[in-house]
């Protein structure tokens, strides 16, 4: 019984109570203890194997190795799942700074495109505009003489 506890005591605590049922039962309770604060409490569940004397002393020690085969493959599968939730947050949060550094990238370069394309020579006059009559957004502002010549107002 104790040679199948081995692997299990490695880490942590085992607590083991024997209660006696009735004349002829006993019931024995293996609770593993939790070895760190944060650990999965999958792993501190009790096992409870109930029956006469002589089947205990016969079958406890096979119920136990299962018992801490499982509980030891349940860690090393725990483990392994923290191990890749942890990986794909800081491959989400790397994607995310890399994109935020490409939106900044981006952001800056057209304040920097818009700088020269200022300073280009101003596009023609349309035709509409050098015979007075004014479109919806015009390009350039008539001279207020032009305006009065036409009738219109001066500004």
């Amino acid at each position: 019984m104790f040679v199948e506890l081995m692997l299990l005591l490695a880490g942590r605590t085992v607590l083991i109570t024997v209660a006696k049922v009735d004349d002829k039962t006993l019931r024995v309770n293996v609770i593993p203890t939790q070895a760190k604060a944060d650990e999965n409490p999958a792993l501190t569940t009790p096992l409870t194997f109930t029956g006469p004397p002589e089947e205990l002393d016969a079958e406890l020690g096979k119920h136990l190795a299962g018992y801490v085969q499982t509980h030891q493959q349940t860690a090393s599968t725990l483990a392994e799942a923290k191990a890749t939730l942890e990986a794909a947050a800081k491959a989400a949060q790397e994607e995310a700074k890399r994109k935020a550094e490409e939106r900044k990238k981006a952001s800056q370069k057209p304040s920097a495109t818009a700088t020269p394309a200022s300073s280009a020579p101003a596009e023609p006059v349309p035709a509409s505009a050098s015979t007075g009559t004014l479109g919806l957004f015009p390009t350039t502002t008539p001279e207020p003489a032009s305006l009065q010549a036409k009738g219109g107002l001066a500004l």
